[in-house]
């Protein structure tokens, strides 16, 4: 275990984390104009009005360590997915301001413009990182140079957009099992229980359907599970984790149903690196103009300054986050400063 595969492992990290907190606020907002009232949609806002913010720290910290670790291929990724990244920016823009703004006036089209705005923009984010993971699993064209030699509209090839579906899905199942979480007993929580079978459903439907394509369509994903002993027994434990969410929701076990839809967003990220490892962009015209964690990599003496700073700076974001998620614990009140 080398620093590069180190910092290759520590991005999996932040990803993951990223996936589980960010994943389930936009799950909200995929969610968000399901809700039949008013008063409901306010609940949903509160339910993760004071951590959403925090939430997409994980994917600016993702940004600097891709930058700072493996500047060719953040290079790489940032011109050739330009326009799709500024789209992203401009969707985690506009849930920003929606949730601030929604509340400010008492006017019914006013609600229901930023209503619509941060339904729209939580499923277009989740849409375009889906996308995203899709064309980094089937590679994209690149020069010798590694610079990316295709159009925007060679990104939105069918395998990824099938992965951005199953990325939509996941999101609004972890979602609506969040929100049942967080809110009071009444009709709405019952109805967003039955929002979990529903996205559940969905979400194992492409995620067998995206299995099948993924394997059928690029065999190199398997390679890895040759390398790696342990690798099938991160597809058993997704299995089992995915299995166990509908188990849960049966039983009214909410915190136990989270917990395995967190399983399994860790267990496809942890598939989605094993897929790619060595590779960080696979170049899909020619396979030795891939950028990988060597060819890709800062200096040692970068990596290793960095690992420091990452050891010594990462138990305070984790306590933070975990002081934080204790003070908001139990169930969504609204009061006078609420959304």
């Amino acid at each position: 275990m080398d620093l590069h595969n180190i910092w290759f492992l520590l991005l999996g990290v932040l990803l993951s984390g990223y996936a589980i907190l960010d994943g389930f606020d936009l799950g909200v907002g995929i969610l968000h104009l399901l809700a039949p009232t008013d008063h409901d949609r306010r609940l949903f806002l509160n339910a993760i009005g004071p951590i959403w913010d925090g939430n997409e720290v994980w994917l600016v910290v993702f940004g600097g360590a891709l930058f700072a670790a493996f500047p060719e291929a953040y290079a790489t990724v940032f011109s050739g997915f330009y326009l799709a990244l500024m789209a992203l920016i401009f969707a985690l823009i506009f849930r920003a301001v929606s949730i601030e703004f929604r509340s400010k006036m008492q006017s019914r089209a006013w609600r229901q413009t930023w209503d619509v705005s941060f339904s729209a923009a939580s499923l277009l984010a989740s849409l375009l990182l889906g996308i995203a993971v899709g064309d980094a699993m089937l590679g994209i064209p690149l020069d010798a140079r590694g610079v990316f030699t295709g159009r925007f509209v060679d990104l939105l090839h069918p395998y990824a957009l099938m992965s951005g579906a199953v990325v939509v899905t996941m999101f609004a199942m972890h979602g609506s099992i969040y929100l049942y979480l967080k809110l009071p007993d009444g009709d709405t929580r019952e109805l967003v229980r039955s929002w979990m079978w529903h996205t559940w459903g969905t979400f194992l439907a492409l995620y067998v359907l995206g299995t099948i394509y993924t394997v059928a369509r690029m065999p190199r994903a398997l390679v890895n599970f040759e390398r790696f002993p342990w690798a099938p027994v991160v597809v058993i434990v997704s299995v089992f984790a995915i299995a166990n969410i509908p188990r849960a929701v049966l039983h009214g076990k909410p915190v136990q149903a989270f917990v395995s839809s967190s399983i399994a967003i860790v267990t496809l990220v942890t598939l989605f690196g094993l897929a790619l490892y060595p590779n960080l962009v696979t170049a899909s015209n020619n396979p030795t103009y891939s950028l990988t964690v060597y060819n890709a990599a800062s200096s040692p003496y970068t990596l290793r300054n960095m690992l420091i700073f990452a050891m010594v700076g990462m138990p305070f974001v984790l306590v933070y986050f975990a002081l934080v998620y204790r003070a908001f614990r139990g169930r969504v009140q609204l009061g006078d400063h609420s959304y």
